[in-house]
């Protein structure tokens, strides 16, 4: 088990309408509250519109502090739109994102130091070292040289990089560079931590070492939004999800609730729909003869 991080501190219709439209009834998203306090991300309404596509459609979705959030969906389903509108790297069209009672747009800043995002595909300046990276996000986020020198040495401790601090990124395999960008992500403690597919392309003891690291984060009381493909590691991982299709959120709740007795792959397939029984491409099938 990787040792937890010392200073952390945490933010008429067809049938298959009808079956999302009872979903949506069981497990209801927020339509009109204002944000809490207890609620690490508020979104409201929110929209992305491009000249031929609406790739976000209104959603509305509350995350509960102290949560493990996941957020579901097939290629194209909005998911890294949303996010990228809920931390203030894309704009919307429409509606608001709050980290906390903070709106992100109204005041950029104050939200932001409430955040910790590792985005999906991360570009990193990889011509420097792992400790430069890390002494670099410091410093963009305020923190004085002592505490950047201090907190960098835990996290590359914690992320089990202690000797590849000084290599380049560049040099890094996909889950080293995977791990620094999470460093990156963490070094200012924030109280909510966003994720979008943070194990993609990682090996599996990197990813291990990550999902303790993740673990220990949750037990100090920060909140994480994690998106993923992966439908067993987010029914391991997580204690809420929610589910997006075509730029929607059709079900929201605690894991048990969207998952009504099944696994999160079954349920899911069943809310979106799409699943395709086929008997193979016969010139494909082997034949003994």
């Amino acid at each position: 088990m990787t040792d937890q991080i010392p200073w952390n501190t945490p933010s008429q219709p067809d049938t298959e309408e009808r079956d999302l439209a009872q979903v949506s009834e069981q497990i209801p998203t927020p339509e009109h509250s204002a944000p809490s306090q207890s609620m690490a991300l508020s979104l409201r309404h929110l929209v992305k519109e491009y000249r031929d596509k609406v790739a976000v459609d209104g959603i509305n979705l509350d995350v509960p502090r102290g949560s493990f959030f996941g957020l579901v969906g097939r290629n194209g389903a909005g998911k890294t739109t949303t996010l990228n509108m809920a931390t203030g790297l894309l704009r919307p069209t429409a509606g608001t994102a709050h980290i906390g009672t903070i709106n992100i747009w109204e005041d950029p800043i104050a939200a932001k130091k409430q955040v910790g995002v590792l985005p999906d595909g991360v570009r990193l300046f990889d011509k420097l070292t792992g400790e430069q990276l890390l002494y670099y996000a410091g410093m963009l986020h305020g923190l004085d040289r002592q505490t950047v020198k201090e907190r960098s040495a835990d996290l590359l401790n914690v992320l089990e990089m202690g000797d590849a601090g000084g290599r380049r990124v560049c040099d890094y395999s996909a889950g080293m560079t995977k791990k620094i960008g999470l460093g990156c992500a963490l070094i200012h403690a924030p109280s909510l931590l966003i994720l979008d597919e943070p194990f993609e392309a990682v090996d599996p003891v990197s990813a291990s070492n990550i999902q303790d690291i993740l673990r220990g984060y949750i037990q100090s009381g920060g909140t994480i939004v994690l998106s993923s493909h992966v439908m067993d590691l987010v029914g391991r991982l997580c204690d809420h999800v929610a589910v997006m299709n075509e730029g929607r959120i059709v079900a929201s709740g605690t894991l048990d609730d969207v998952c009504a007795g099944k696994t999160l792959e079954e349920r899911f397939i069943e809310l979106v729909g799409g699943r395709v029984v086929s008997e193979g491409i016969s010139w494909l099938k082997s034949s003994s003869n």
